[in-house]
């Protein structure tokens, strides 16, 4: 087994075999890298993570993959958060964004966070991350269709706003509300259809093209520190190896739509799996949609059973 990656909402799976030959697996967890590490690839990436309602992956866990001689990657998202942390010990960050979070222009982790729907829907993306509308309003500043002072004003919009409520729809809006120059707004609104920037999406195909690199020609990685064993971290082995499999933990028990395997149920043909997944994703993009307009309307809005991903 050559390589291992975690990917979501960021890079759908068939668009990045397109990038690297790697078994696709869905957003990094707490246990997920030290179970990866146990089937012996000479690489792992990161790019999308769950966090909030389920446990992150634990930087001890990376540490003691790179102890096995397992080069890891991060980028994009979570990966590029966890790189930016752990580069001092050998993880391999790649992209502006890990870059960014590294060199300290950058530090909240809800740069990365999105608002997203299921995996049996795509990981239909909800709302903008800031890190992508940070990247687009600087290219909208050079290509002079706003000023700087407008960029900068728009900025401190976009990260006054809770992540999941982050959009260009929704910071066109306030920018009317607050007065910034009509003429310059107007123009970014018909700009941003065709030129805005997905930073997130670049840097996680540069991840994997850097990956392919190093399985076509890089040497073994040796680690530049000595594992520590603690009590923690046996817990954590102990708990992780009672997960089935990565699909079954990241799925069912996390109380995502549908149970991977249910024994007590009969088989059900594919016409009818799909039919009733699709009929959830629909539902589940009503529901999303209804509760928006109801916070929006001043009333408590429900919350997405859904873990959030960065």
């Amino acid at each position: 087994m050559n390589a291992i990656v975690f990917t979501g909402p960021t890079l759908g799976a068939d668009e990045a075999r397109k990038e690297l030959d790697a078994i696709y697996l869905p957003p990094v967890a707490q246990g997920d890298v030290y179970r990866a590490a146990l089937k012996q690839p000479r690489a792992i990436g990161i790019v999308d993570g769950y966090f909030d309602r389920v446990p992150s992956v634990w930087h001890k866990e990376i540490l003691w993959a790179m102890s096995r001689g397992v080069a890891v990657f991060g980028s994009a998202s979570m990966g590029a958060l966890r790189a930016a942390e752990l580069a001092p010990f050998g993880m391999i960050g790649v992209g502006r964004i890990f870059e960014d979070y590294r060199d300290g222009v950058i530090d909240a982790d809800d740069e990365v966070a999105i608002e997203h729907g299921p995996p049996e829907c795509g990981y239909r993306i909800l709302s903008e991350p800031l890190v992508n509308i940070r990247q687009t309003l600087r290219q909208a500043e050079q290509d002079g269709v706003i000023a700087s002072a407008t960029a900068s004003d728009l900025v401190r919009i976009a990260t006054s706003l809770f992540y999941p409520q982050r959009s260009y729809s929704t910071l066109i809006s306030l920018a009317h509300e607050k007065g910034l120059l009509a003429s310059e707004v107007a123009a970014l609104q018909a700009w941003i259809p065709t030129r805005q920037i997905n930073q997130k999406r670049s840097d996680a195909i540069e991840m994997l093209r850097a990956m392919r690199a190093y399985l076509n020609n890089g040497s073994p990685v040796a680690a530049n520190f000595v594992f520590e064993r603690t009590a923690l971290w046996d817990e954590l082995t102990r708990t992780a190896s009672t997960m089935d499999s990565h699909e079954y933990q990241n799925v069912q028990a996390k109380g995502l739509l549908l149970p991977v395997r249910d024994v007590h149920r009969s088989p059900v043909s594919d016409d009818s799996l799909l039919h009733t997944i699709s009929a959830l994703c629909v539902k589940y993009l009503r529901d999303r949609k209804t509760a928006a307009q109801t916070s929006e309307s001043g009333e408590p809005s429900a919350h997405t059973a859904e873990p959030p991903v960065s």
